[in-house]
């Protein structure tokens, strides 16, 4: 079934007395929520007690966890030992989500760099082949690994790109970021037919199957020449994208995706906007 959520704790939590991730668990259930992100941005520091403490606070709430490797993850990286690092940095993260009970491993593909865009790209894809050899030499094959489309023209990770990546094997699940579209794309998510034709398109690539639980980041995103500038809020009214169209494009194709917000301090309450707005949707749809 499809499930919203917030990318870490919103402004709200704290301003609960809340401080602890454990804590998080029954604040989303409370909210009316289904899923939670959790980000090891700045690298993977948890130990397995605290990730095994995370994971029983969220089962207990039927709540789904996922997580989100490292920021600076290159798959592109001339370096082979820092692609190497890159590979550690997924499967650590992945590890940590096996002890938190979740299934999703969202991670950034890569940077183009110097090089020029198709010898990025398939230097990404080269080492993403290695990366699912390691996933599959360290038996976490029954979790998902999600690439995620970008939202500068600088890094690799258009939704073509990102599908491309997805053809290696069927591990890798795509996580797809409509407000990094939207911003690398100069707002090019203005409306249902635009949704439907990039979900279109994943259907026919990947198949129903492997696209009808996709992961989705969404949030309004500022942007300028090069792209993505910085997150924003559901207030904002300048800048997209807007959900109700996705959400028509959703109900219509039968899609059921995990659906996380990246709001800027208002995750929970823009995530529980999105999954009214899809509720109204699909009553609509009958």
């Amino acid at each position: 079934m499809i499930k919203f959520g917030p990318s870490g704790n919103s402004e709200s939590f704290y301003a609960r007395g809340y401080s602890h991730t454990e804590q998080s668990a029954a604040f989303v259930r409370e909210m009316g929520l289904d899923c939670f992100e959790y980000s090891f941005g700045r690298g993977v520091r948890m130990s397995e007690a605290k990730a095994a403490s995370i994971g029983d606070a969220f089962r207990a709430q039927d709540v789904e966890i996922s997580v989100h490797a490292p920021y600076y993850i290159n798959f592109a990286n001339p370096a082979e030992e820092s692609a190497q690092n890159s590979c550690n940095y997924v499967l650590e993260s992945a590890r940590a989500l096996r002890a938190m009970g979740g299934r999703r491993c969202v991670f950034h593909p890569a940077a183009q760099g110097k090089m020029a865009r198709e010898e990025a790209v398939l230097l990404t894809e080269r080492r993403l082949h290695a990366l699912c050899a390691l996933i599959y030499d360290n038996g976490l094959q029954d979790l998902y690994f999600c690439p995620e489309t970008m939202g500068k023209t600088a890094q690799i990770g258009t939704l073509e790109e990102v599908v491309r990546f997805c053809k290696i094997d069927p591990v890798f699940l795509p996580a797809v970021d409509f407000g990094h579209l939207n911003a690398r794309e100069q707002g090019s998510l203005r409306g249902e037919e635009d949704y439907l034709r990039r979900l279109g398109y994943m259907i026919d690539e990947l198949g129903f199957e492997r696209v009808k639980n996709f992961h989705v980041h969404f949030s309004k995103i500022q942007y300028g020449p090069k792209g993505e500038v910085r997150h924003l809020t559901f207030a904002d009214t300048l800048y997209g994208p807007e959900f109700a169209p996705l959400a028509a494009a959703l109900c219509k194709l039968g899609l059921e995706p995990y659906i996380v917000s990246e709001s800027a301090g208002t995750q929970v309450e823009d995530a529980l906007d999105m999954k009214r707005t899809y509720e109204a949707a699909r009553a609509r749809l009958g």
